[in-house]
């Protein structure tokens, strides 16, 4: 698995994120304190406490994670 985090400040932010997860092949879990939430779910999104950076795993191809990373980089902490 491969991972980076990202930090959402509002609702926009967190359907933009969702956005780029559905063009994404593989699946997107998103979590915190060892919870994961499918990264394409917009309601599960929202369960999520957005106070403190989230992380992201993908079960991918380096080339697929690279080009993931670049789509959600102004999220990236």
């Amino acid at each position: 698995m491969k991972e980076f985090h990202i930090l959402l400040r509002s609702g926009s932010q967190v359907q933009s994120f969702v956005n780029i997860s559905m063009t994404q092949p593989f699946d997107v879990l998103v979590g915190n304190e060892g919870q994961d939430i499918n990264g394409k779910d917009l309601m599960g999104m929202f369960s999520l406490d957005y106070s403190a950076p989230i992380r992201v795993r993908v079960k991918c191809s380096q080339e697929e994670f690279l080009k993931f990373r670049q789509s959600a980089k102004e999220y990236m902490v």
